[in-house]
Parts: structure tokens; sequence; C-alpha cells
């Protein structure tokens, strides 16, 4: 018995090692990953004197770097001294409670405002580019991110302004054609009628509380992955990074 004991503990034993083995296989690649991203995208904000970005794509939602925040923080560490414009991203405040705090104490000058400020922000030129990240990106370029990003992308354009998007190549879905196929999750009723448990709508509200929305590809300047930029975005483009990502072609320069 003592003897089988020990057999079942040496191999317990080397499951916990394996298991934390990948783990740190699975870190390390997803650092590469955001750096990668940050050291293709940072290039693009070389003229913008300030940023704005949405929701929580940094250290805090990845490995180290993050994705759109990896652009920037990429730019930092090149000497770029950029100014974030943080919108507070509701309902839950990603970019309040995290974005805000992790750019602060790597040094980056933030300045935090409500969602709704984003688009008068935008017209006063206070921005030359606009940084996001995505959860999922549909075989066209159509991107799926934080409810809020499509308003962004809206104003984005109305006003000229680069629109941005940093995701890994693990985030495109070729199984679906646009972001039409996307399912749009919903959310609590009281992650809006109540603000960190104190009630700030009248009982029996109504709501509607989706989690997300789409971007339009053609509303994308470009779509920044590991392997290299993409623009302009379009299915032929995505097809040709991916690919080349799969070796099944020749890598794509960065533009």
């Amino acid at each position: 018995a003592r003897a089988a004991t020990s057999r079942q503990d040496v191999t317990l034993v080397q499951l916990q090692e394996a298991l934390l083995e990948e783990a740190r296989r699975i870190h390390d690649e997803d650092r590469r990953m955001c750096h990668a991203i940050g050291r293709h995208g940072a290039p693009l904000l070389q003229s913008a004197e300030a940023v704005l970005t949405h929701c929580n794509a940094g250290s805090l939602a990845t490995a180290e770097y993050g994705t759109a925040l990896g652009m920037i923080y990429a730019a930092y560490d090149q000497g770029h001294d950029l100014l974030v414009y943080v919108d507070e991203t509701r309902p839950l405040l990603q970019g309040a409670r995290l974005t805000a705090w992790e750019l602060m104490r790597c040094g980056v000058r933030v300045v935090l405002l409500c969602d709704s400020a984003a688009a008068h922000v935008m017209r006063e030129g206070r921005v030359q580019a606009v940084v996001t990240g995505a959860d999922r990106i549909a075989a066209n370029g159509d991107v799926a991110n934080k409810i809020g990003t499509y308003s962004l992308a809206l104003a984005a354009r109305q006003h000229e302004i680069p629109f941005y998007v940093a995701a890994p190549t693990s985030t495109f879905d070729r199984s679906i054609e646009t972001g039409a196929e996307i399912p749009i999750e919903e959310r609590a009723a009281e992650e809006i009628t109540e603000s960190f448990g104190r009630r700030t709508a009248p009982e029996d509200t109504p709501v509607y509380n989706p989690a997300f929305d789409v971007t339009p590809a053609e509303w994308i300047t470009a779509l920044v992955t590991e392997h290299g930029v993409i623009r302009p975005v379009n299915r032929s483009s995505i097809d040709a990074v991916l690919s080349a990502a799969s070796g099944d072609g020749s890598r794509p320069r960065s533009s």
C-alpha cells in the first residue's frame, strides 16, 4: 500500500510540474506576442501627440504588455511621451478602474474622461489616433469589442482620425463571414441600474445591456497583429497575414 501511495504521489507531482510548465509556456508565448504587436504598432503612433483608448487591453488582460496598450507602451519605451485619453468604459468602468491605473503606474500620462465626451474630444482635435483591442474578428475584418467601440469608430471616421485595432491572430474567426454573425452577449440589468451595489435607477426600470458591439471593417484604419499590420482591412489582406502566420505563404511586411 505504501509503494502504491508513493507511485501515486510521484504521478501527482509530475502532473503538477507539467501543468506549471505549460502555464509558463503559455504566459511566455502571450508575452512575446504582445511585445510583437507593440513593436509593429508603435510606428503608427509616431506622429500622434495624444491617443484615445477604450476598456482594458493591457497587462491586466494579457501577459505583461497588452495589445492596444502594447502599442502605447512600445511607443513610450521608444521615448515617445504620448498623452493617453482613457474613457471610463461604462458600465463596469474598466477604463477608469484598470487602464488608467496601469498606465499611470508605468509613468504614461493619462486623462480620464466620460464615454460620452469622446466624440467631443475628437472634435476639439485633442487626439490624433484611437487604439482599441478586439474580442473577435470576422473573416472580412469586422471587429467585435467592448460596447462603445462602434461609437468611437463612428466619431473617428467623422473627424478623420485613424482608428487602430490591436489583436493577436488567435482573435480572428474565419468561420464567420461578417460581424453580423457574432452573437452579442447581454448582461445583467444591475450593471446599469446599480453602481457597485448602490442603486442609481428607479426600481423595475427596463434595461438593455449589450456587452459588445461590432465595428465594420471599412471604418478601421488598420489591424495590428503579432505578424504585422493589416492594411487595408479586408478579407484578402487578412487571409495573406493568417496564411503567412500558419506557414502557408511568405511573411507580410509591417506597414
